[in-house]
């Protein structure tokens, strides 16, 4: 039987938005990401806090803009919850959903269970 795990881990980043229609200066946010995968046994957990401890380390304290995975896009929460999304995927994991959270009443789903 398997059985779904999730786990939440806090980033500092900065950003700005930079394309037409939604243009802002550079700032910051201490953001949110809360990811929820479905695992087969215990024994796999490991993998999947390494997996999500692994992403965060790519975008903790750094200019979202900067970063290859977000060039030519907003650096939004919808694009961080994407990207990790297909990091957990890449990293052999099955995400049900993974949440950002980029300022305390704005935050944004990405996966198969909407429903959180």
């Amino acid at each position: 039987m398997s059985f779904t795990l999730s786990q939440r881990r806090h980033f500092v980043a900065d950003h700005f938005h930079d394309l037409p229609g939604f243009q802002e200066d550079r700032h910051g946010h201490n953001w949110e990401v809360e990811a929820a995968v479905e695992l087969a046994s215990e024994a796999e957990e490991p993998a999947f806090t390494q997996a999500l401890d692994a992403w965060v380390a790519t975008i903790d304290y750094r200019l979202l803009n900067d970063l290859p995975p977000l060039e030519g896009r907003n650096p939004t929460a919808e694009a961080l919850a994407e990207q990790a999304y297909r990091h957990l995927q890449g990293a052999a994991l099955k995400p049900t959903w993974v949440k950002v959270r980029e300022k305390s009443n704005y935050w944004a789903l990405c996966g198969t269970d909407a429903s959180r």
